[in-house]
């Protein structure tokens, strides 16, 4: 099957992979869609503090997936017709429940994709619990979407708060980091993360010494209050931790750094970090500070090979967040094919309890419990300039995680 991509330019984005026609899902089923054609919604942070780290470079992300489906089923697949629709929530919460609404109500779109922030996550997922949509959430952090807030329509896909503080809290803590001060940004996904930190930290015979929320966005990009008040903590605090990610945590590591804290025996923790928040600050900034990762582009042959064809298209290399949109996208699409529908009770029961390996997911299960999807993780340090040998070579990872000590068990308060 020849596929062709046409992209319009407007508020909502449309990309549309037509192609020769449509035909039987590979089991040899009767085809069930709907209206003849499949539509994914991409909606996140194509403006602010989340862009770079997500972004418009997770459309990219999600036709890749579109062009490998259909390269793999050719005139075997489900449909030749896919559109992708995308749309910018400006990390504000009311923003991403209208434009989900209108994705589902105008747009007819089967699967929602990524959404950052947290609280725009929870709305968005409000809408597909009621509208009965597939939603796979990669760049929101907040345990509550597999906790108290989960539903039978919602997938957490690439990491939470538990598995960033779990990795980095619980080791950082057991190599001599014993006394913490942490700086969150106020909303839901921070103070997910200051709770998920501090337990960890203290599991392991740590403390917390003081913790403090930052207005998010922080609108005037200042953080020295903060960083000041760790000089006069008592006891002082062996490490900072911070909470803060995309272009809010480079600026309180440039001012972390001014500031020469380091040289004063305050150690750095990153909460959470992408490969395009180490871009943005050079390498020398950030060097020998360890933290969780979900996913590295250089980490084996298969990682590189997509990195590759990513950098091709976008001219960068893949965060974490662009390859779980491109695994979600994929894993979406071979459920409808799988099921020759796309119901999505249908797709769901698919992919419940479903093993997977692919360039994302590395010893992958989506949790039928809570849909949770387990995977290995990684210990990562940024590494030093004199050890960088080309472009984006940040990160060596230090060990990895495995998938089910990465994720906390499924919670009681979930009720599917």
């Amino acid at each position: 099957m020849r596929a062709t991509v046409a992209v319009t330019a407007a508020s909502t984005a449309v990309l549309l992979i037509a192609g020769c026609g449509t035909a039987a899902p590979q089991s040899g089923g009767e085809r069930q869609l709907t209206d003849n054609k499949i539509v994914l919604g991409v909606l996140n942070d194509q403006s602010g503090a989340y862009s770079a780290l997500s972004g418009k470079n997770s459309v990219k992300a999600v036709e890749m997936a579109i062009a490998d489906f259909t390269a793999k089923y050719a005139d075997k697949a489900v449909t030749g017709d896919i559109t992708v629709v995308t749309a910018d929530h400006r990390n504000k919460p009311e923003d991403a429940r209208t434009k989900a609404v209108e994705m589902v109500d105008r747009q007819a779109v089967d699967a929602i994709f990524d959404v950052p922030s947290s609280s725009a996550a929870e709305m968005v997922a409000d809408v597909a619990k009621q509208s009965r949509r597939p939603y796979f959430v990669i760049t929101s952090g907040t345990t509550t979407l597999t906790g108290a807030k989960c539903n039978r329509y919602t997938f957490h896909y690439a990491y939470d708060t538990y598995m960033v503080a779990n990795g980095t809290g619980r080791n950082s803590t057991a190599q001599g980091a014993r006394n913490w001060y942490l700086v969150y940004p106020d909303y839901q996904f921070g103070q997910d993360m200051q709770r998920s930190f501090s337990e960890a930290v203290e599991a392991v015979g740590g403390q917390v010494v003081a913790r403090d929320g930052v207005p998010f966005p922080n609108t005037d990009g200042d953080y020295s209050t903060y960083l000041r008040k760790a000089r006069t903590l008592e006891p002082r605090p062996d490490v900072l931790g911070t909470m803060q990610a995309g272009t809010e945590l480079v600026e309180l590591v440039k001012q972390y750094n001014k500031l020469k804290l380091r040289d004063e025996g305050i150690g750095l923790a990153v909460g959470l970090m992408f490969l395009t928040d180490i871009h943005a600050l050079g390498p020398a900034a950030l060097s020998g500070t360890v933290y969780t990762d979900a996913w590295y582009w250089d980490y084996d042959v298969r990682n590189r090979k997509f990195a590759d064809r990513f950098q091709a298209e976008t001219g960068t290399r893949p965060t974490f967040a662009h390859a779980a949109n491109y695994s979600a996208a994929l894993q979406y699409l071979e459920a409808v094919q799988a099921t020759g529908s796309d119901d999505a009770d249908a797709v769901v029961g698919e992919l419940e309890g479903k093993e997977i390996e692919d360039v994302f997911l590395r010893n992958g299960r989506i949790r039928a419990e809570d849909h949770r999807v387990v995977h290995d993780a990684y210990l990562a340090q940024v590494k030093p300039p004199v050890e960088v040998t080309e472009p984006w070579d940040y990160v060596k990872i230090l060990k990895t995680i495995p998938a089910e000590e990465a994720f906390r068990p499924p919670s009681a308060d979930c009720k599917m």
